[in-house]
C-alpha cells in the first residue's frame, strides 16, 4: 500500500502533479465511455436513449451509496494515517467490505420492486417505458461491482495511490465500450439485445473495475465489537457525500418530471447535458477526488496554511480548464448534441439549452469545489447546506417557475443556482480562513 506521508511534506504543486493526472485520465476515459455509450444507444433508437436518461437517477443512487461510503473510509483513513494509527485505518477499510455488500443487497431488492412505477413518472411513451424498465432492472441488480469498486478505489486513494483506481476505471470503461456494439446490435456469435445489451455491457465493465481494484484494498473484517465504531465514523465523514448524490437524484427526478410535461425529447436533452458535462468537468471532478485525502491529512495535523493553499491552487486550475466547456457549450451546441442524437427535435431543444447552461460553468467551480473542502475538514453540515442551496432551494423552484413561462426559459435555473450556491460557499470559505488565522495568532501568543 502506498505511503501518504508526502501529503504533508511535498509542495502543493508537486502533490497535485503526482496524484491528479491518474484521476483526470480515469475521468477522461469515463467521459469518453459515456459519449460512446450514448452514441451506440442513440443509434439504436430514440426510445433507448430516453430510457437511459430516465434510469440515470437510479444509477446516481448507486453512486451515492457506494461512493459516499468510500469517501467516509477515505477521510477516516487519511486522518488516522496522519496520526500514525494504521491499525484503525485498516479496521475501517475492512468494515467497508461489509457495508458495500449490505448496501448492494438492500438497494437491489428495493430498486427491483419500485422500478416500473418509478419509470412511469418520468417517461410517457410506451416504448421508452418498456426499455427503461429492462435497462434499469439489469443495471441495478448487477451493480455489485460498483459498490465494491467505489470502496476499494477510495482505500487506495486515501494512501496516495491514484494509479490503481485509474487502471480500474480504464479497464472497466474499455470493456464496456467494446461490449456495447457487440451486445446492442448483435455482432459475431452474439444476438441483438438492444437496450438489454447496453445494460449488460455496463455491469460487466463495473465488475472488471472491481477486480482491478481488489489487490491491496481488501482488508480483514475487524472484530464484531469494533464494527459499530468504524461504521459510525465512516458515515460521520461520508454522510454528506451520500446526501449530495441523493439530492442529485432527487432534483434530476423532479426536473425529468417537469420536462416530461413538454416531451420525451426534453428529458433526453437534460440527460445528454449531464453526460457531456462530465467530459468538460474532468479537471474539476478529478481535483474533487484528489483534494479530499490531502486536505483531511493536513487538517488532522493542523497544517491550515497547506489546506488553504491546496484549495486556492485547485480553484485556479479548475477555472482555467472550465473555459473549454464554456466555449463548446455556448458557441458549438449543435456540434456537441449531434455526437449523441440524430433527432431533430432533441437538437432544436439542445441548441437553446446548452448555451444557457454553459453560462453557469464559472460559478459551478465554486459551487462544486467548496462543498468538498468543507467535507474534507469534517464540516459535513456546511457541505450539505451548500448542496441543498444549489440543488433544492434554488434550482428546483427556479426550474419549476420558469417552466410555467416556457421550455426555453427553464434552463435559466442552472446559472441562477450555480451563482447563488457559489457565492454562499465563497462567503463561508472566507469565514473559515479567518477563523484559522485567529487560531494561528492565538497559538503563537500562547507559545
Amino acid at each position: 500500500m502506498t505511503d501518504n506521508s508526502f501529503f504533508g511534506t511535498e509542495s502543493i504543486g508537486k502533490i497535485l502533479i503526482k496524484i491528479a493526472p491518474p484521476v483526470m485520465l480515469a475521468q477522461l476515459i469515463m467521459a469518453l465511455y459515456n459519449i460512446v455509450d450514448s452514441f451506440f444507444v442513440g443509434r439504436y433508437s430514440d426510445d433507448a436513449l430516453t430510457a437511459v436518461t430516465v434510469v440515470y437517477p437510479m444509477q446516481i443512487i448507486i453512486i451515492a451509496l457506494s461512493v459516499g461510503t468510500g469517501v467516509g473510509v477515505n477521510i477516516y483513513m487519511a486522518r488516522k494515517d496522519a496520526l500514525g494509527e494504521k491499525d484503525k485505518a485498516e479496521g475501517a477499510a475492512g468494515t467497508a467490505n461489509v457495508l458495500a455488500f449490505l448496501s448492494w443487497a438492500v438497494f437491489t431488492v428495493l430498486s427491483f420492486l419500485l422500478m416500473t412505477p418509478y419509470v412511469m413518472t418520468s417517461a410517457t411513451g410506451a416504448g421508452a417505458i418498456e426499455q427503461a424498465v429492462i435497462y434499469g432492472n439489469i443495471v441495478c441488480v448487477g451493480s455489485v461491482g460498483t459498490f465494491f469498486e467505489a470502496s476499494w478505489s477510495k482505500i487506495h486513494q486515501a494512501r496516495g495511490n491514484m494509479r490503481r483506481p485509474m487502471a480500474a476505471q480504464v479497464a472497466g470503461a474499455l470493456t464496456n465500450v467494446v461490449l456495447d456494439p457487440v451486445l446492442i446490435f448483435g455482432l459475431g456469435p452474439f444476438p441483438e439485445m438492444g437496450i438489454a445489451g447496453a445494460a449488460y455491457a455496463t455491469v460487466i465493465g463495473q465488475a472488471v473495475s472491481a477486480v482491478v481494484t481488489f489487490p491491496g484494498a481488501f482488508f480483514r473484517v475487524p472484530e464484531v465489537k469494533m464494527m459499530p465504531h468504524y461504521i459510525k465514523k465512516i458515515y460521520v465523514y461520508g454522510y454528506s457525500s451520500i446526501a449530495m448524490e441523493m439530492l442529485f437524484t432527487v432534483y434530476i427526478f423532479i426536473l425529468n418530471t417537469i420536462l416530461a410535461t413538454f416531451s420525451d425529447s426534453a428529458v433526453t436533452v437534460l440527460g445528454l447535458y449531464y453526460k457531456s458535462q462530465n467530459f468538460f468537468f474532468i479537471p474539476l471532478i478529478g481535483l474533487q477526488t484528489c483534494i479530499v485525502p490531502v486536505i483531511s491529512y493536513n487538517f488532522a495535523r493542523k497544517s491550515y496554511d497547506r489546506c488553504r493553499n491546496i484549495m486556492r491552487t485547485s480553484l485556479f486550475v479548475s477555472l482555467v480548464f472550465m473555459v473549454i466547456g464554456i466555449v463548446l457549450f455556448v458557441f458549438f451546441p449543435e456540434t456537441v448534441m449531434r455526437v449523441f442524437s440524430k433527432s431533430d427535435e432533441v437538437i432544436v431543444i439542445g441548441k437553446t439549452a446548452f448555451p444557457i447552461i454553459g453560462l453557469s460553468f464559472i460559478s459551478a467551480v465554486f459551487s462544486l469545489m467548496l462543498p468538498v473542502f468543507f467535507q474534507a475538514i469534517g464540516r459535513g453540515m456546511t457541505c450539505l447546506l451548500l448542496m441543498l442551496t444549489r440543488q433544492i432551494f434554488v434550482l428546483v423552484p427556479s426550474f419549476y417557475l420558469f417552466s410555467k413561462i416556457g421550455l426555453s426559459y427553464t434552463w435559466l435555473a442552472f446559472p441562477i443556482a450555480e451563482t447563488t450556491a457559489g457565492a454562499v460557499g465563497l462567503i463561508l470559505y472566507i469565514k473559515q480562513l479567518k477563523s484559522w488565522r485567529v487560531l494561528g495568532k492565538s497559538t503563537k501568543a500562547e507559545s
